[in-house]
């Protein structure tokens, strides 16, 4: 993608102020996270250089060996955002900054027996608000039980929902997908929300996200 990526950033930056603006929120309320699944890492550093400080990545291994590569760079977060194996857990556990993805007991178990020691990991539940069998996360009705037992582990901070809908591109329906999780966050007291990618972040900030994963808008699409 070469030097526009700083252009980019920009304009992504300058999106995100108009939605919040639209929202009546403070730009500070809303953290992009550049989503660098499959990029190489001078992609990040570039990205870095312009002041972006919040990566995403899909892929256990990846992080692992994207964080060793790029542990020069003072203040990077790492974001977990995709879907864990049970023996993948600990690159996750060792690296991130925050897990957008949680929704298996076995991981949230695992991942508290690794960050022994540590800073507790902030924890982002997904959760399957389009009902879509096809999907990771949990169904509404399975929270309440889920968040009781992960809230009784040490090493995790359960912070926020997170969710992947249904790619639409009727506005209403999204709309309709972020409401519903903004409501069972305030429902079960948890007040992040990491929802919105490159397709529809406008609307996911204009419903409440406070973490957004845009990736394509930033980086190009993926081979």
């Amino acid at each position: 993608m070469g030097s526009d990526l700083a252009e980019r950033l920009e304009a992504v930056r300058a999106r995100v102020a108009s939605a919040c603006a639209r929202a009546g929120r403070p730009v500070e309320s809303v953290t992009l996270v550049a989503v660098s699944k499959l990029k190489p890492a001078g992609m990040i550093r570039e990205a870095y250089a312009a002041g972006q400080r919040d990566f995403g990545e899909n892929y256990a291994q990846e992080l692992r060996d994207k964080a060793v590569e790029l542990a020069d760079l003072e203040g990077l977060r790492w974001h977990a955002i995709g879907p864990l194996q049970t023996n993948k857990v600990k690159y996750v556990a060792r690296v991130a900054s925050a897990f957008h993805a949680l929704d298996r007991l076995e991981v949230a178990r695992e991942l508290s027996k690794r960050r022994e020691g540590m800073t507790p990991l902030p924890c982002f539940v997904e959760v399957n608000v389009g009902g879509e069998a096809t999907k990771s996360g949990l169904e509404p009705s399975a929270l309440p039980d889920f968040l009781a037992q992960v809230r009784e582990l040490p090493g995790l901070r359960l912070v926020g929902l997170m969710s992947l809908p249904p790619p639409t591109d009727d506005e209403a329906r999204a709309r309709g997908y972020f409401q519903a999780l903004r409501e069972l966050g305030q429902r079960h007291a948890l007040p992040e929300l990491s929802m919105g990618t490159t397709h529809d972040f406008e609307l996911a900030i204009e419903a409440g996200a406070t973490q957004v994963r845009v990736g394509t808008a930033l980086f190009g699409e993926r081979t």
